[in-house]
């Protein structure tokens, strides 16, 4: 019997490095921050649903909660000249206060930066809403299926992609699962960076459950950091 292991949780510490980074001292700190953490994730995954966001990181210091979202449409959370970041940046630092009263210093307010997806077709986050979009546009599944495949696979980085949907397909009364792929996924192998992501599209006879696996090669040394948009720095500064 194997066991499946999550494509990210298996590669921590050697390609992968945590999505939230910080360290409390004493254990109630600790309670407190993952709290916090998992709030903010879940309200941005509301509030930013539409937007192409593949990956929201959270970086703590002494006196500060930096929110990094990793975005293919930075203009729509940026908005026109950062309007929208302004007013995201003051509903999480409600929503972080609002959590815990010691998450954020008196006086402070939460940093936001916006990173820019250069190219949404190799993020699996991005390709698993794609898929969900067009399926509560009610297009066939079998043909979202094979379209999102051939633009993920022509991408020159991409060696192979996976993707799985279950559930009431095509409004049919019993739920099942459809998978289809292209290339290779090695998913034992440490050093493939394997991109994983699980999407959901609402319809009105159900639920279905979108899963994308993407191989983008295997990573022999440390990638280079991606180059945060000067916009929003200039919104909160």
């Amino acid at each position: 019997m194997t066991h499946i292991v999550h494509p990210f949780a298996h590669r921590l510490g050697i390609i992968r490095d945590w999505k939230s980074r910080w360290f409390a001292g004493d254990k109630k700190m600790f309670r407190e921050n993952i709290k916090v953490d998992e709030t903010i994730r879940r309200f941005l995954s509301k509030r930013l649903r539409g937007t192409y966001t593949s990956n929201i990181e959270i970086e703590r210091s002494a006196n500060e909660l930096r929110v990094i979202i990793s975005t293919a449409r930075p203009g729509l959370v940026i908005g026109r000249s950062g309007e929208n970041a302004t007013k995201l940046r003051t509903e999480l630092t409600a929503v972080a206060r609002k959590a815990s009263e010691h998450a954020l210093p008196v006086g402070k307010q939460v940093k936001l930066d916006i990173v820019e997806v250069r190219q949404p077709e190799t993020d699996a986050a991005v390709v698993a809403y794609m898929i969900a979009e067009g399926l509560e546009k009610r297009m066939p599944f079998r043909r979202v299926l094979k379209q999102t495949i051939e633009k993920v696979i022509a991408v020159r980085e991409v060696e192979g992609v996976r993707i799985a949907i279950s559930g009431r397909l095509g409004g049919a009364e019993m739920s099942r699962k459809e998978e289809a792929k292209k290339g290779r996924i090695p998913l034992q192998t440490f050093r493939a960076d394997i991109d994983f992501a699980h999407e959901q599209a609402y319809l009105p006879y159900g639920v279905i459950g979108i899963k994308v696996w993407i191989y983008r090669g295997n990573v022999y040394q440390d990638k280079k950091a991606p180059v945060r948009l000067p916009e929003i720095v200039s919104a909160h500064s």
